[in-house]
């Protein structure tokens, strides 16, 4: 007699790193209105008139907002930049991320800049090396998850969250174009 166990659903496929890379860039971009918002907030409400008063309470203020936005939208299963891109964030075993998981997930990316942020500091770099180091420590971080059997990052590995291709948001996309250039 033989029993047969069943079998997992298979996970979505990783997404290309090109593919990763255009969201995070995509990310970013999308950052600075969010950045602006929290900016202006910090400013009215603790009424700093200087740009170098209270810098380091807006930039602890500036995280916060931060965590809160990719915390509550990661255990919605992705942002704005990931929803354009078709990405999903997923724990391990392809389920929705909870808040706490989310979290981690978010104090773990920071591991993408904090060691050149802590080479910048004592040294007093200029901007341009200040770019040229942070550039090429983004590039080591992004290829050294071609080193991960599931072709995940670093921070994702530790945080036990995997990025998805999203399969069925790309294929919705698609039909929505098609109906719209239908009715054009």
């Amino acid at each position: 007699m033989s029993s047969s166990v069943p079998q997992a659903a298979p996970l979505p496929p990783t997404p290309s790193l090109r593919r990763r890379m255009a969201c995070w860039l995509y990310e970013g971009l999308l950052l600075f209105g969010v950045v602006f918002i929290a900016g202006y907030l910090f400013g009215t409400l603790s009424q700093t008139r200087n740009a170098m008063d209270n810098r380091h309470a807006l930039q602890a203020f500036v995280f916060v907002v931060f965590g809160i936005y990719f915390t509550w939208l990661w255990s919605k299963g992705q942002t704005l930049a990931m929803k354009t891109w078709h990405i999903r964030v997923t724990d391990k075993t392809g389920r929705p991320l909870t808040q706490g998981r989310a979290l981690l997930r978010y104090l773990l990316s920071w591991l993408w800049f904090l060691p050149p942020l802590a080479i910048i500091g004592p040294f007093h770099l200029p901007g341009g090396e200040t770019a040229v180091l942070m550039l090429g420590w983004i590039a080591v971080w992004a290829l050294l998850s071609r080193l991960h059997p599931q072709r995940q990052f670093l921070h994702d590995a530790l945080a036990g969250t995997r990025l998805v291709h999203d399969a069925a948001g790309e294929a919705q996309a698609r039909a929505k174009r098609r109906k719209a250039d239908g009715l054009a």
